[in-house]
């Protein structure tokens, strides 16, 4: 499968004593969007390192379909060229999809995982929003969403592309093997909301279906509790109050 460049970028202390953060945002973000508000936040006393993937942002939307695989491979080809690993992996939604397939298909890449609001299951989503995917356009797509794309893509059809295949990924998301799940031997904390677009008991058996894997369920929506530009609007109190729990399962020996 041909690789696809991803944009990459440093932020934080490079001299930090914690492994380096790799940051994989969700469906339609840029970094701006997913992480604009935990970054000043997590900076201060660990070097991070943020990606933007297949068709994202910065990154060119290339002429493969897209595929959790081949994101996570795309993930592991910037870390191999970096000479990194093993690292830390906060991922968010489709970023906690491509972090468990990164941490199955390269475990020696992958120190701890949290996998944030990430289905592995079709039936993980709440009612109606398969339906709602499948009648979705262009047009759907937030603005916040479309706005922060073009801003940094210079391009006004990349958003557009964007959007296509995210669309096009979930749609065609199938579940993950239990085999797939059981061959992740990093510890995992599995994070979602109390009124996620993702059941919350669907965040129970996936934490029971890793061999190392820790549950937390917090009040809020789908990325309030990371500080997520849509879902906060900019109101970093359910971050913060969910920051803490994050570092220290990564700081746990």
């Amino acid at each position: 499968m041909d690789r696809i460049p991803l944009y990459r970028r440093w932020h934080g202390d490079p001299d930090s004593p914690h492994p380096p953060l790799l940051l994989i945002h969700g469906g339609g973000s840029t970094i701006e969007t997913n992480w604009g508000l935990l970054l000043p936040l997590v900076e201060q006393t660990r070097s991070v390192l943020c990606v933007e993937l297949q068709g994202h942002g910065r990154t060119a939307s290339g002429d493969r379909p897209a595929s959790f695989e081949g994101s996570a491979d795309d993930v592991a080809a910037v870390l191999d060229e970096l000479r990194l690993g093993p690292v830390d992996v906060l991922g968010f939604s489709n970023g906690g999809q491509v972090a468990l397939q990164l941490a199955a298909r390269h475990p020696s890449l992958v120190r701890r995982v949290i996998a944030a609001s990430a289905p592995v299951r079709r039936e993980a989503m709440v009612d109606g929003f398969w339906d709602g995917l499948a009648a979705g356009t262009f047009d759907d797509l937030p603005a916040p969403y479309r706005d922060a794309d073009r801003a940094v893509s210079r391009d006004p059809e990349h958003a557009r592309r964007m959007f296509e295949l995210d669309r096009e990924l979930m749609l065609g998301f199938e579940d993950f093997p239990d085999e797939l799940l059981a061959s992740i031997h990093a510890p995992v904390l599995v994070v979602g909301a109390d009124h996620d677009v993702v059941r919350a008991d669907h965040f129970v058996e996936l934490a029971s279906l890793l061999p190392d894997g820790r549950l937390l369920i917090v009040p809020g929506i789908h990325g309030d509790y990371l500080g997520e530009r849509l879902a906060a609007g900019g109101d970093p109190a359910a971050l913060r109050r969910t920051l803490p729990h994050l570092l220290a399962f990564l700081d746990a020996p």
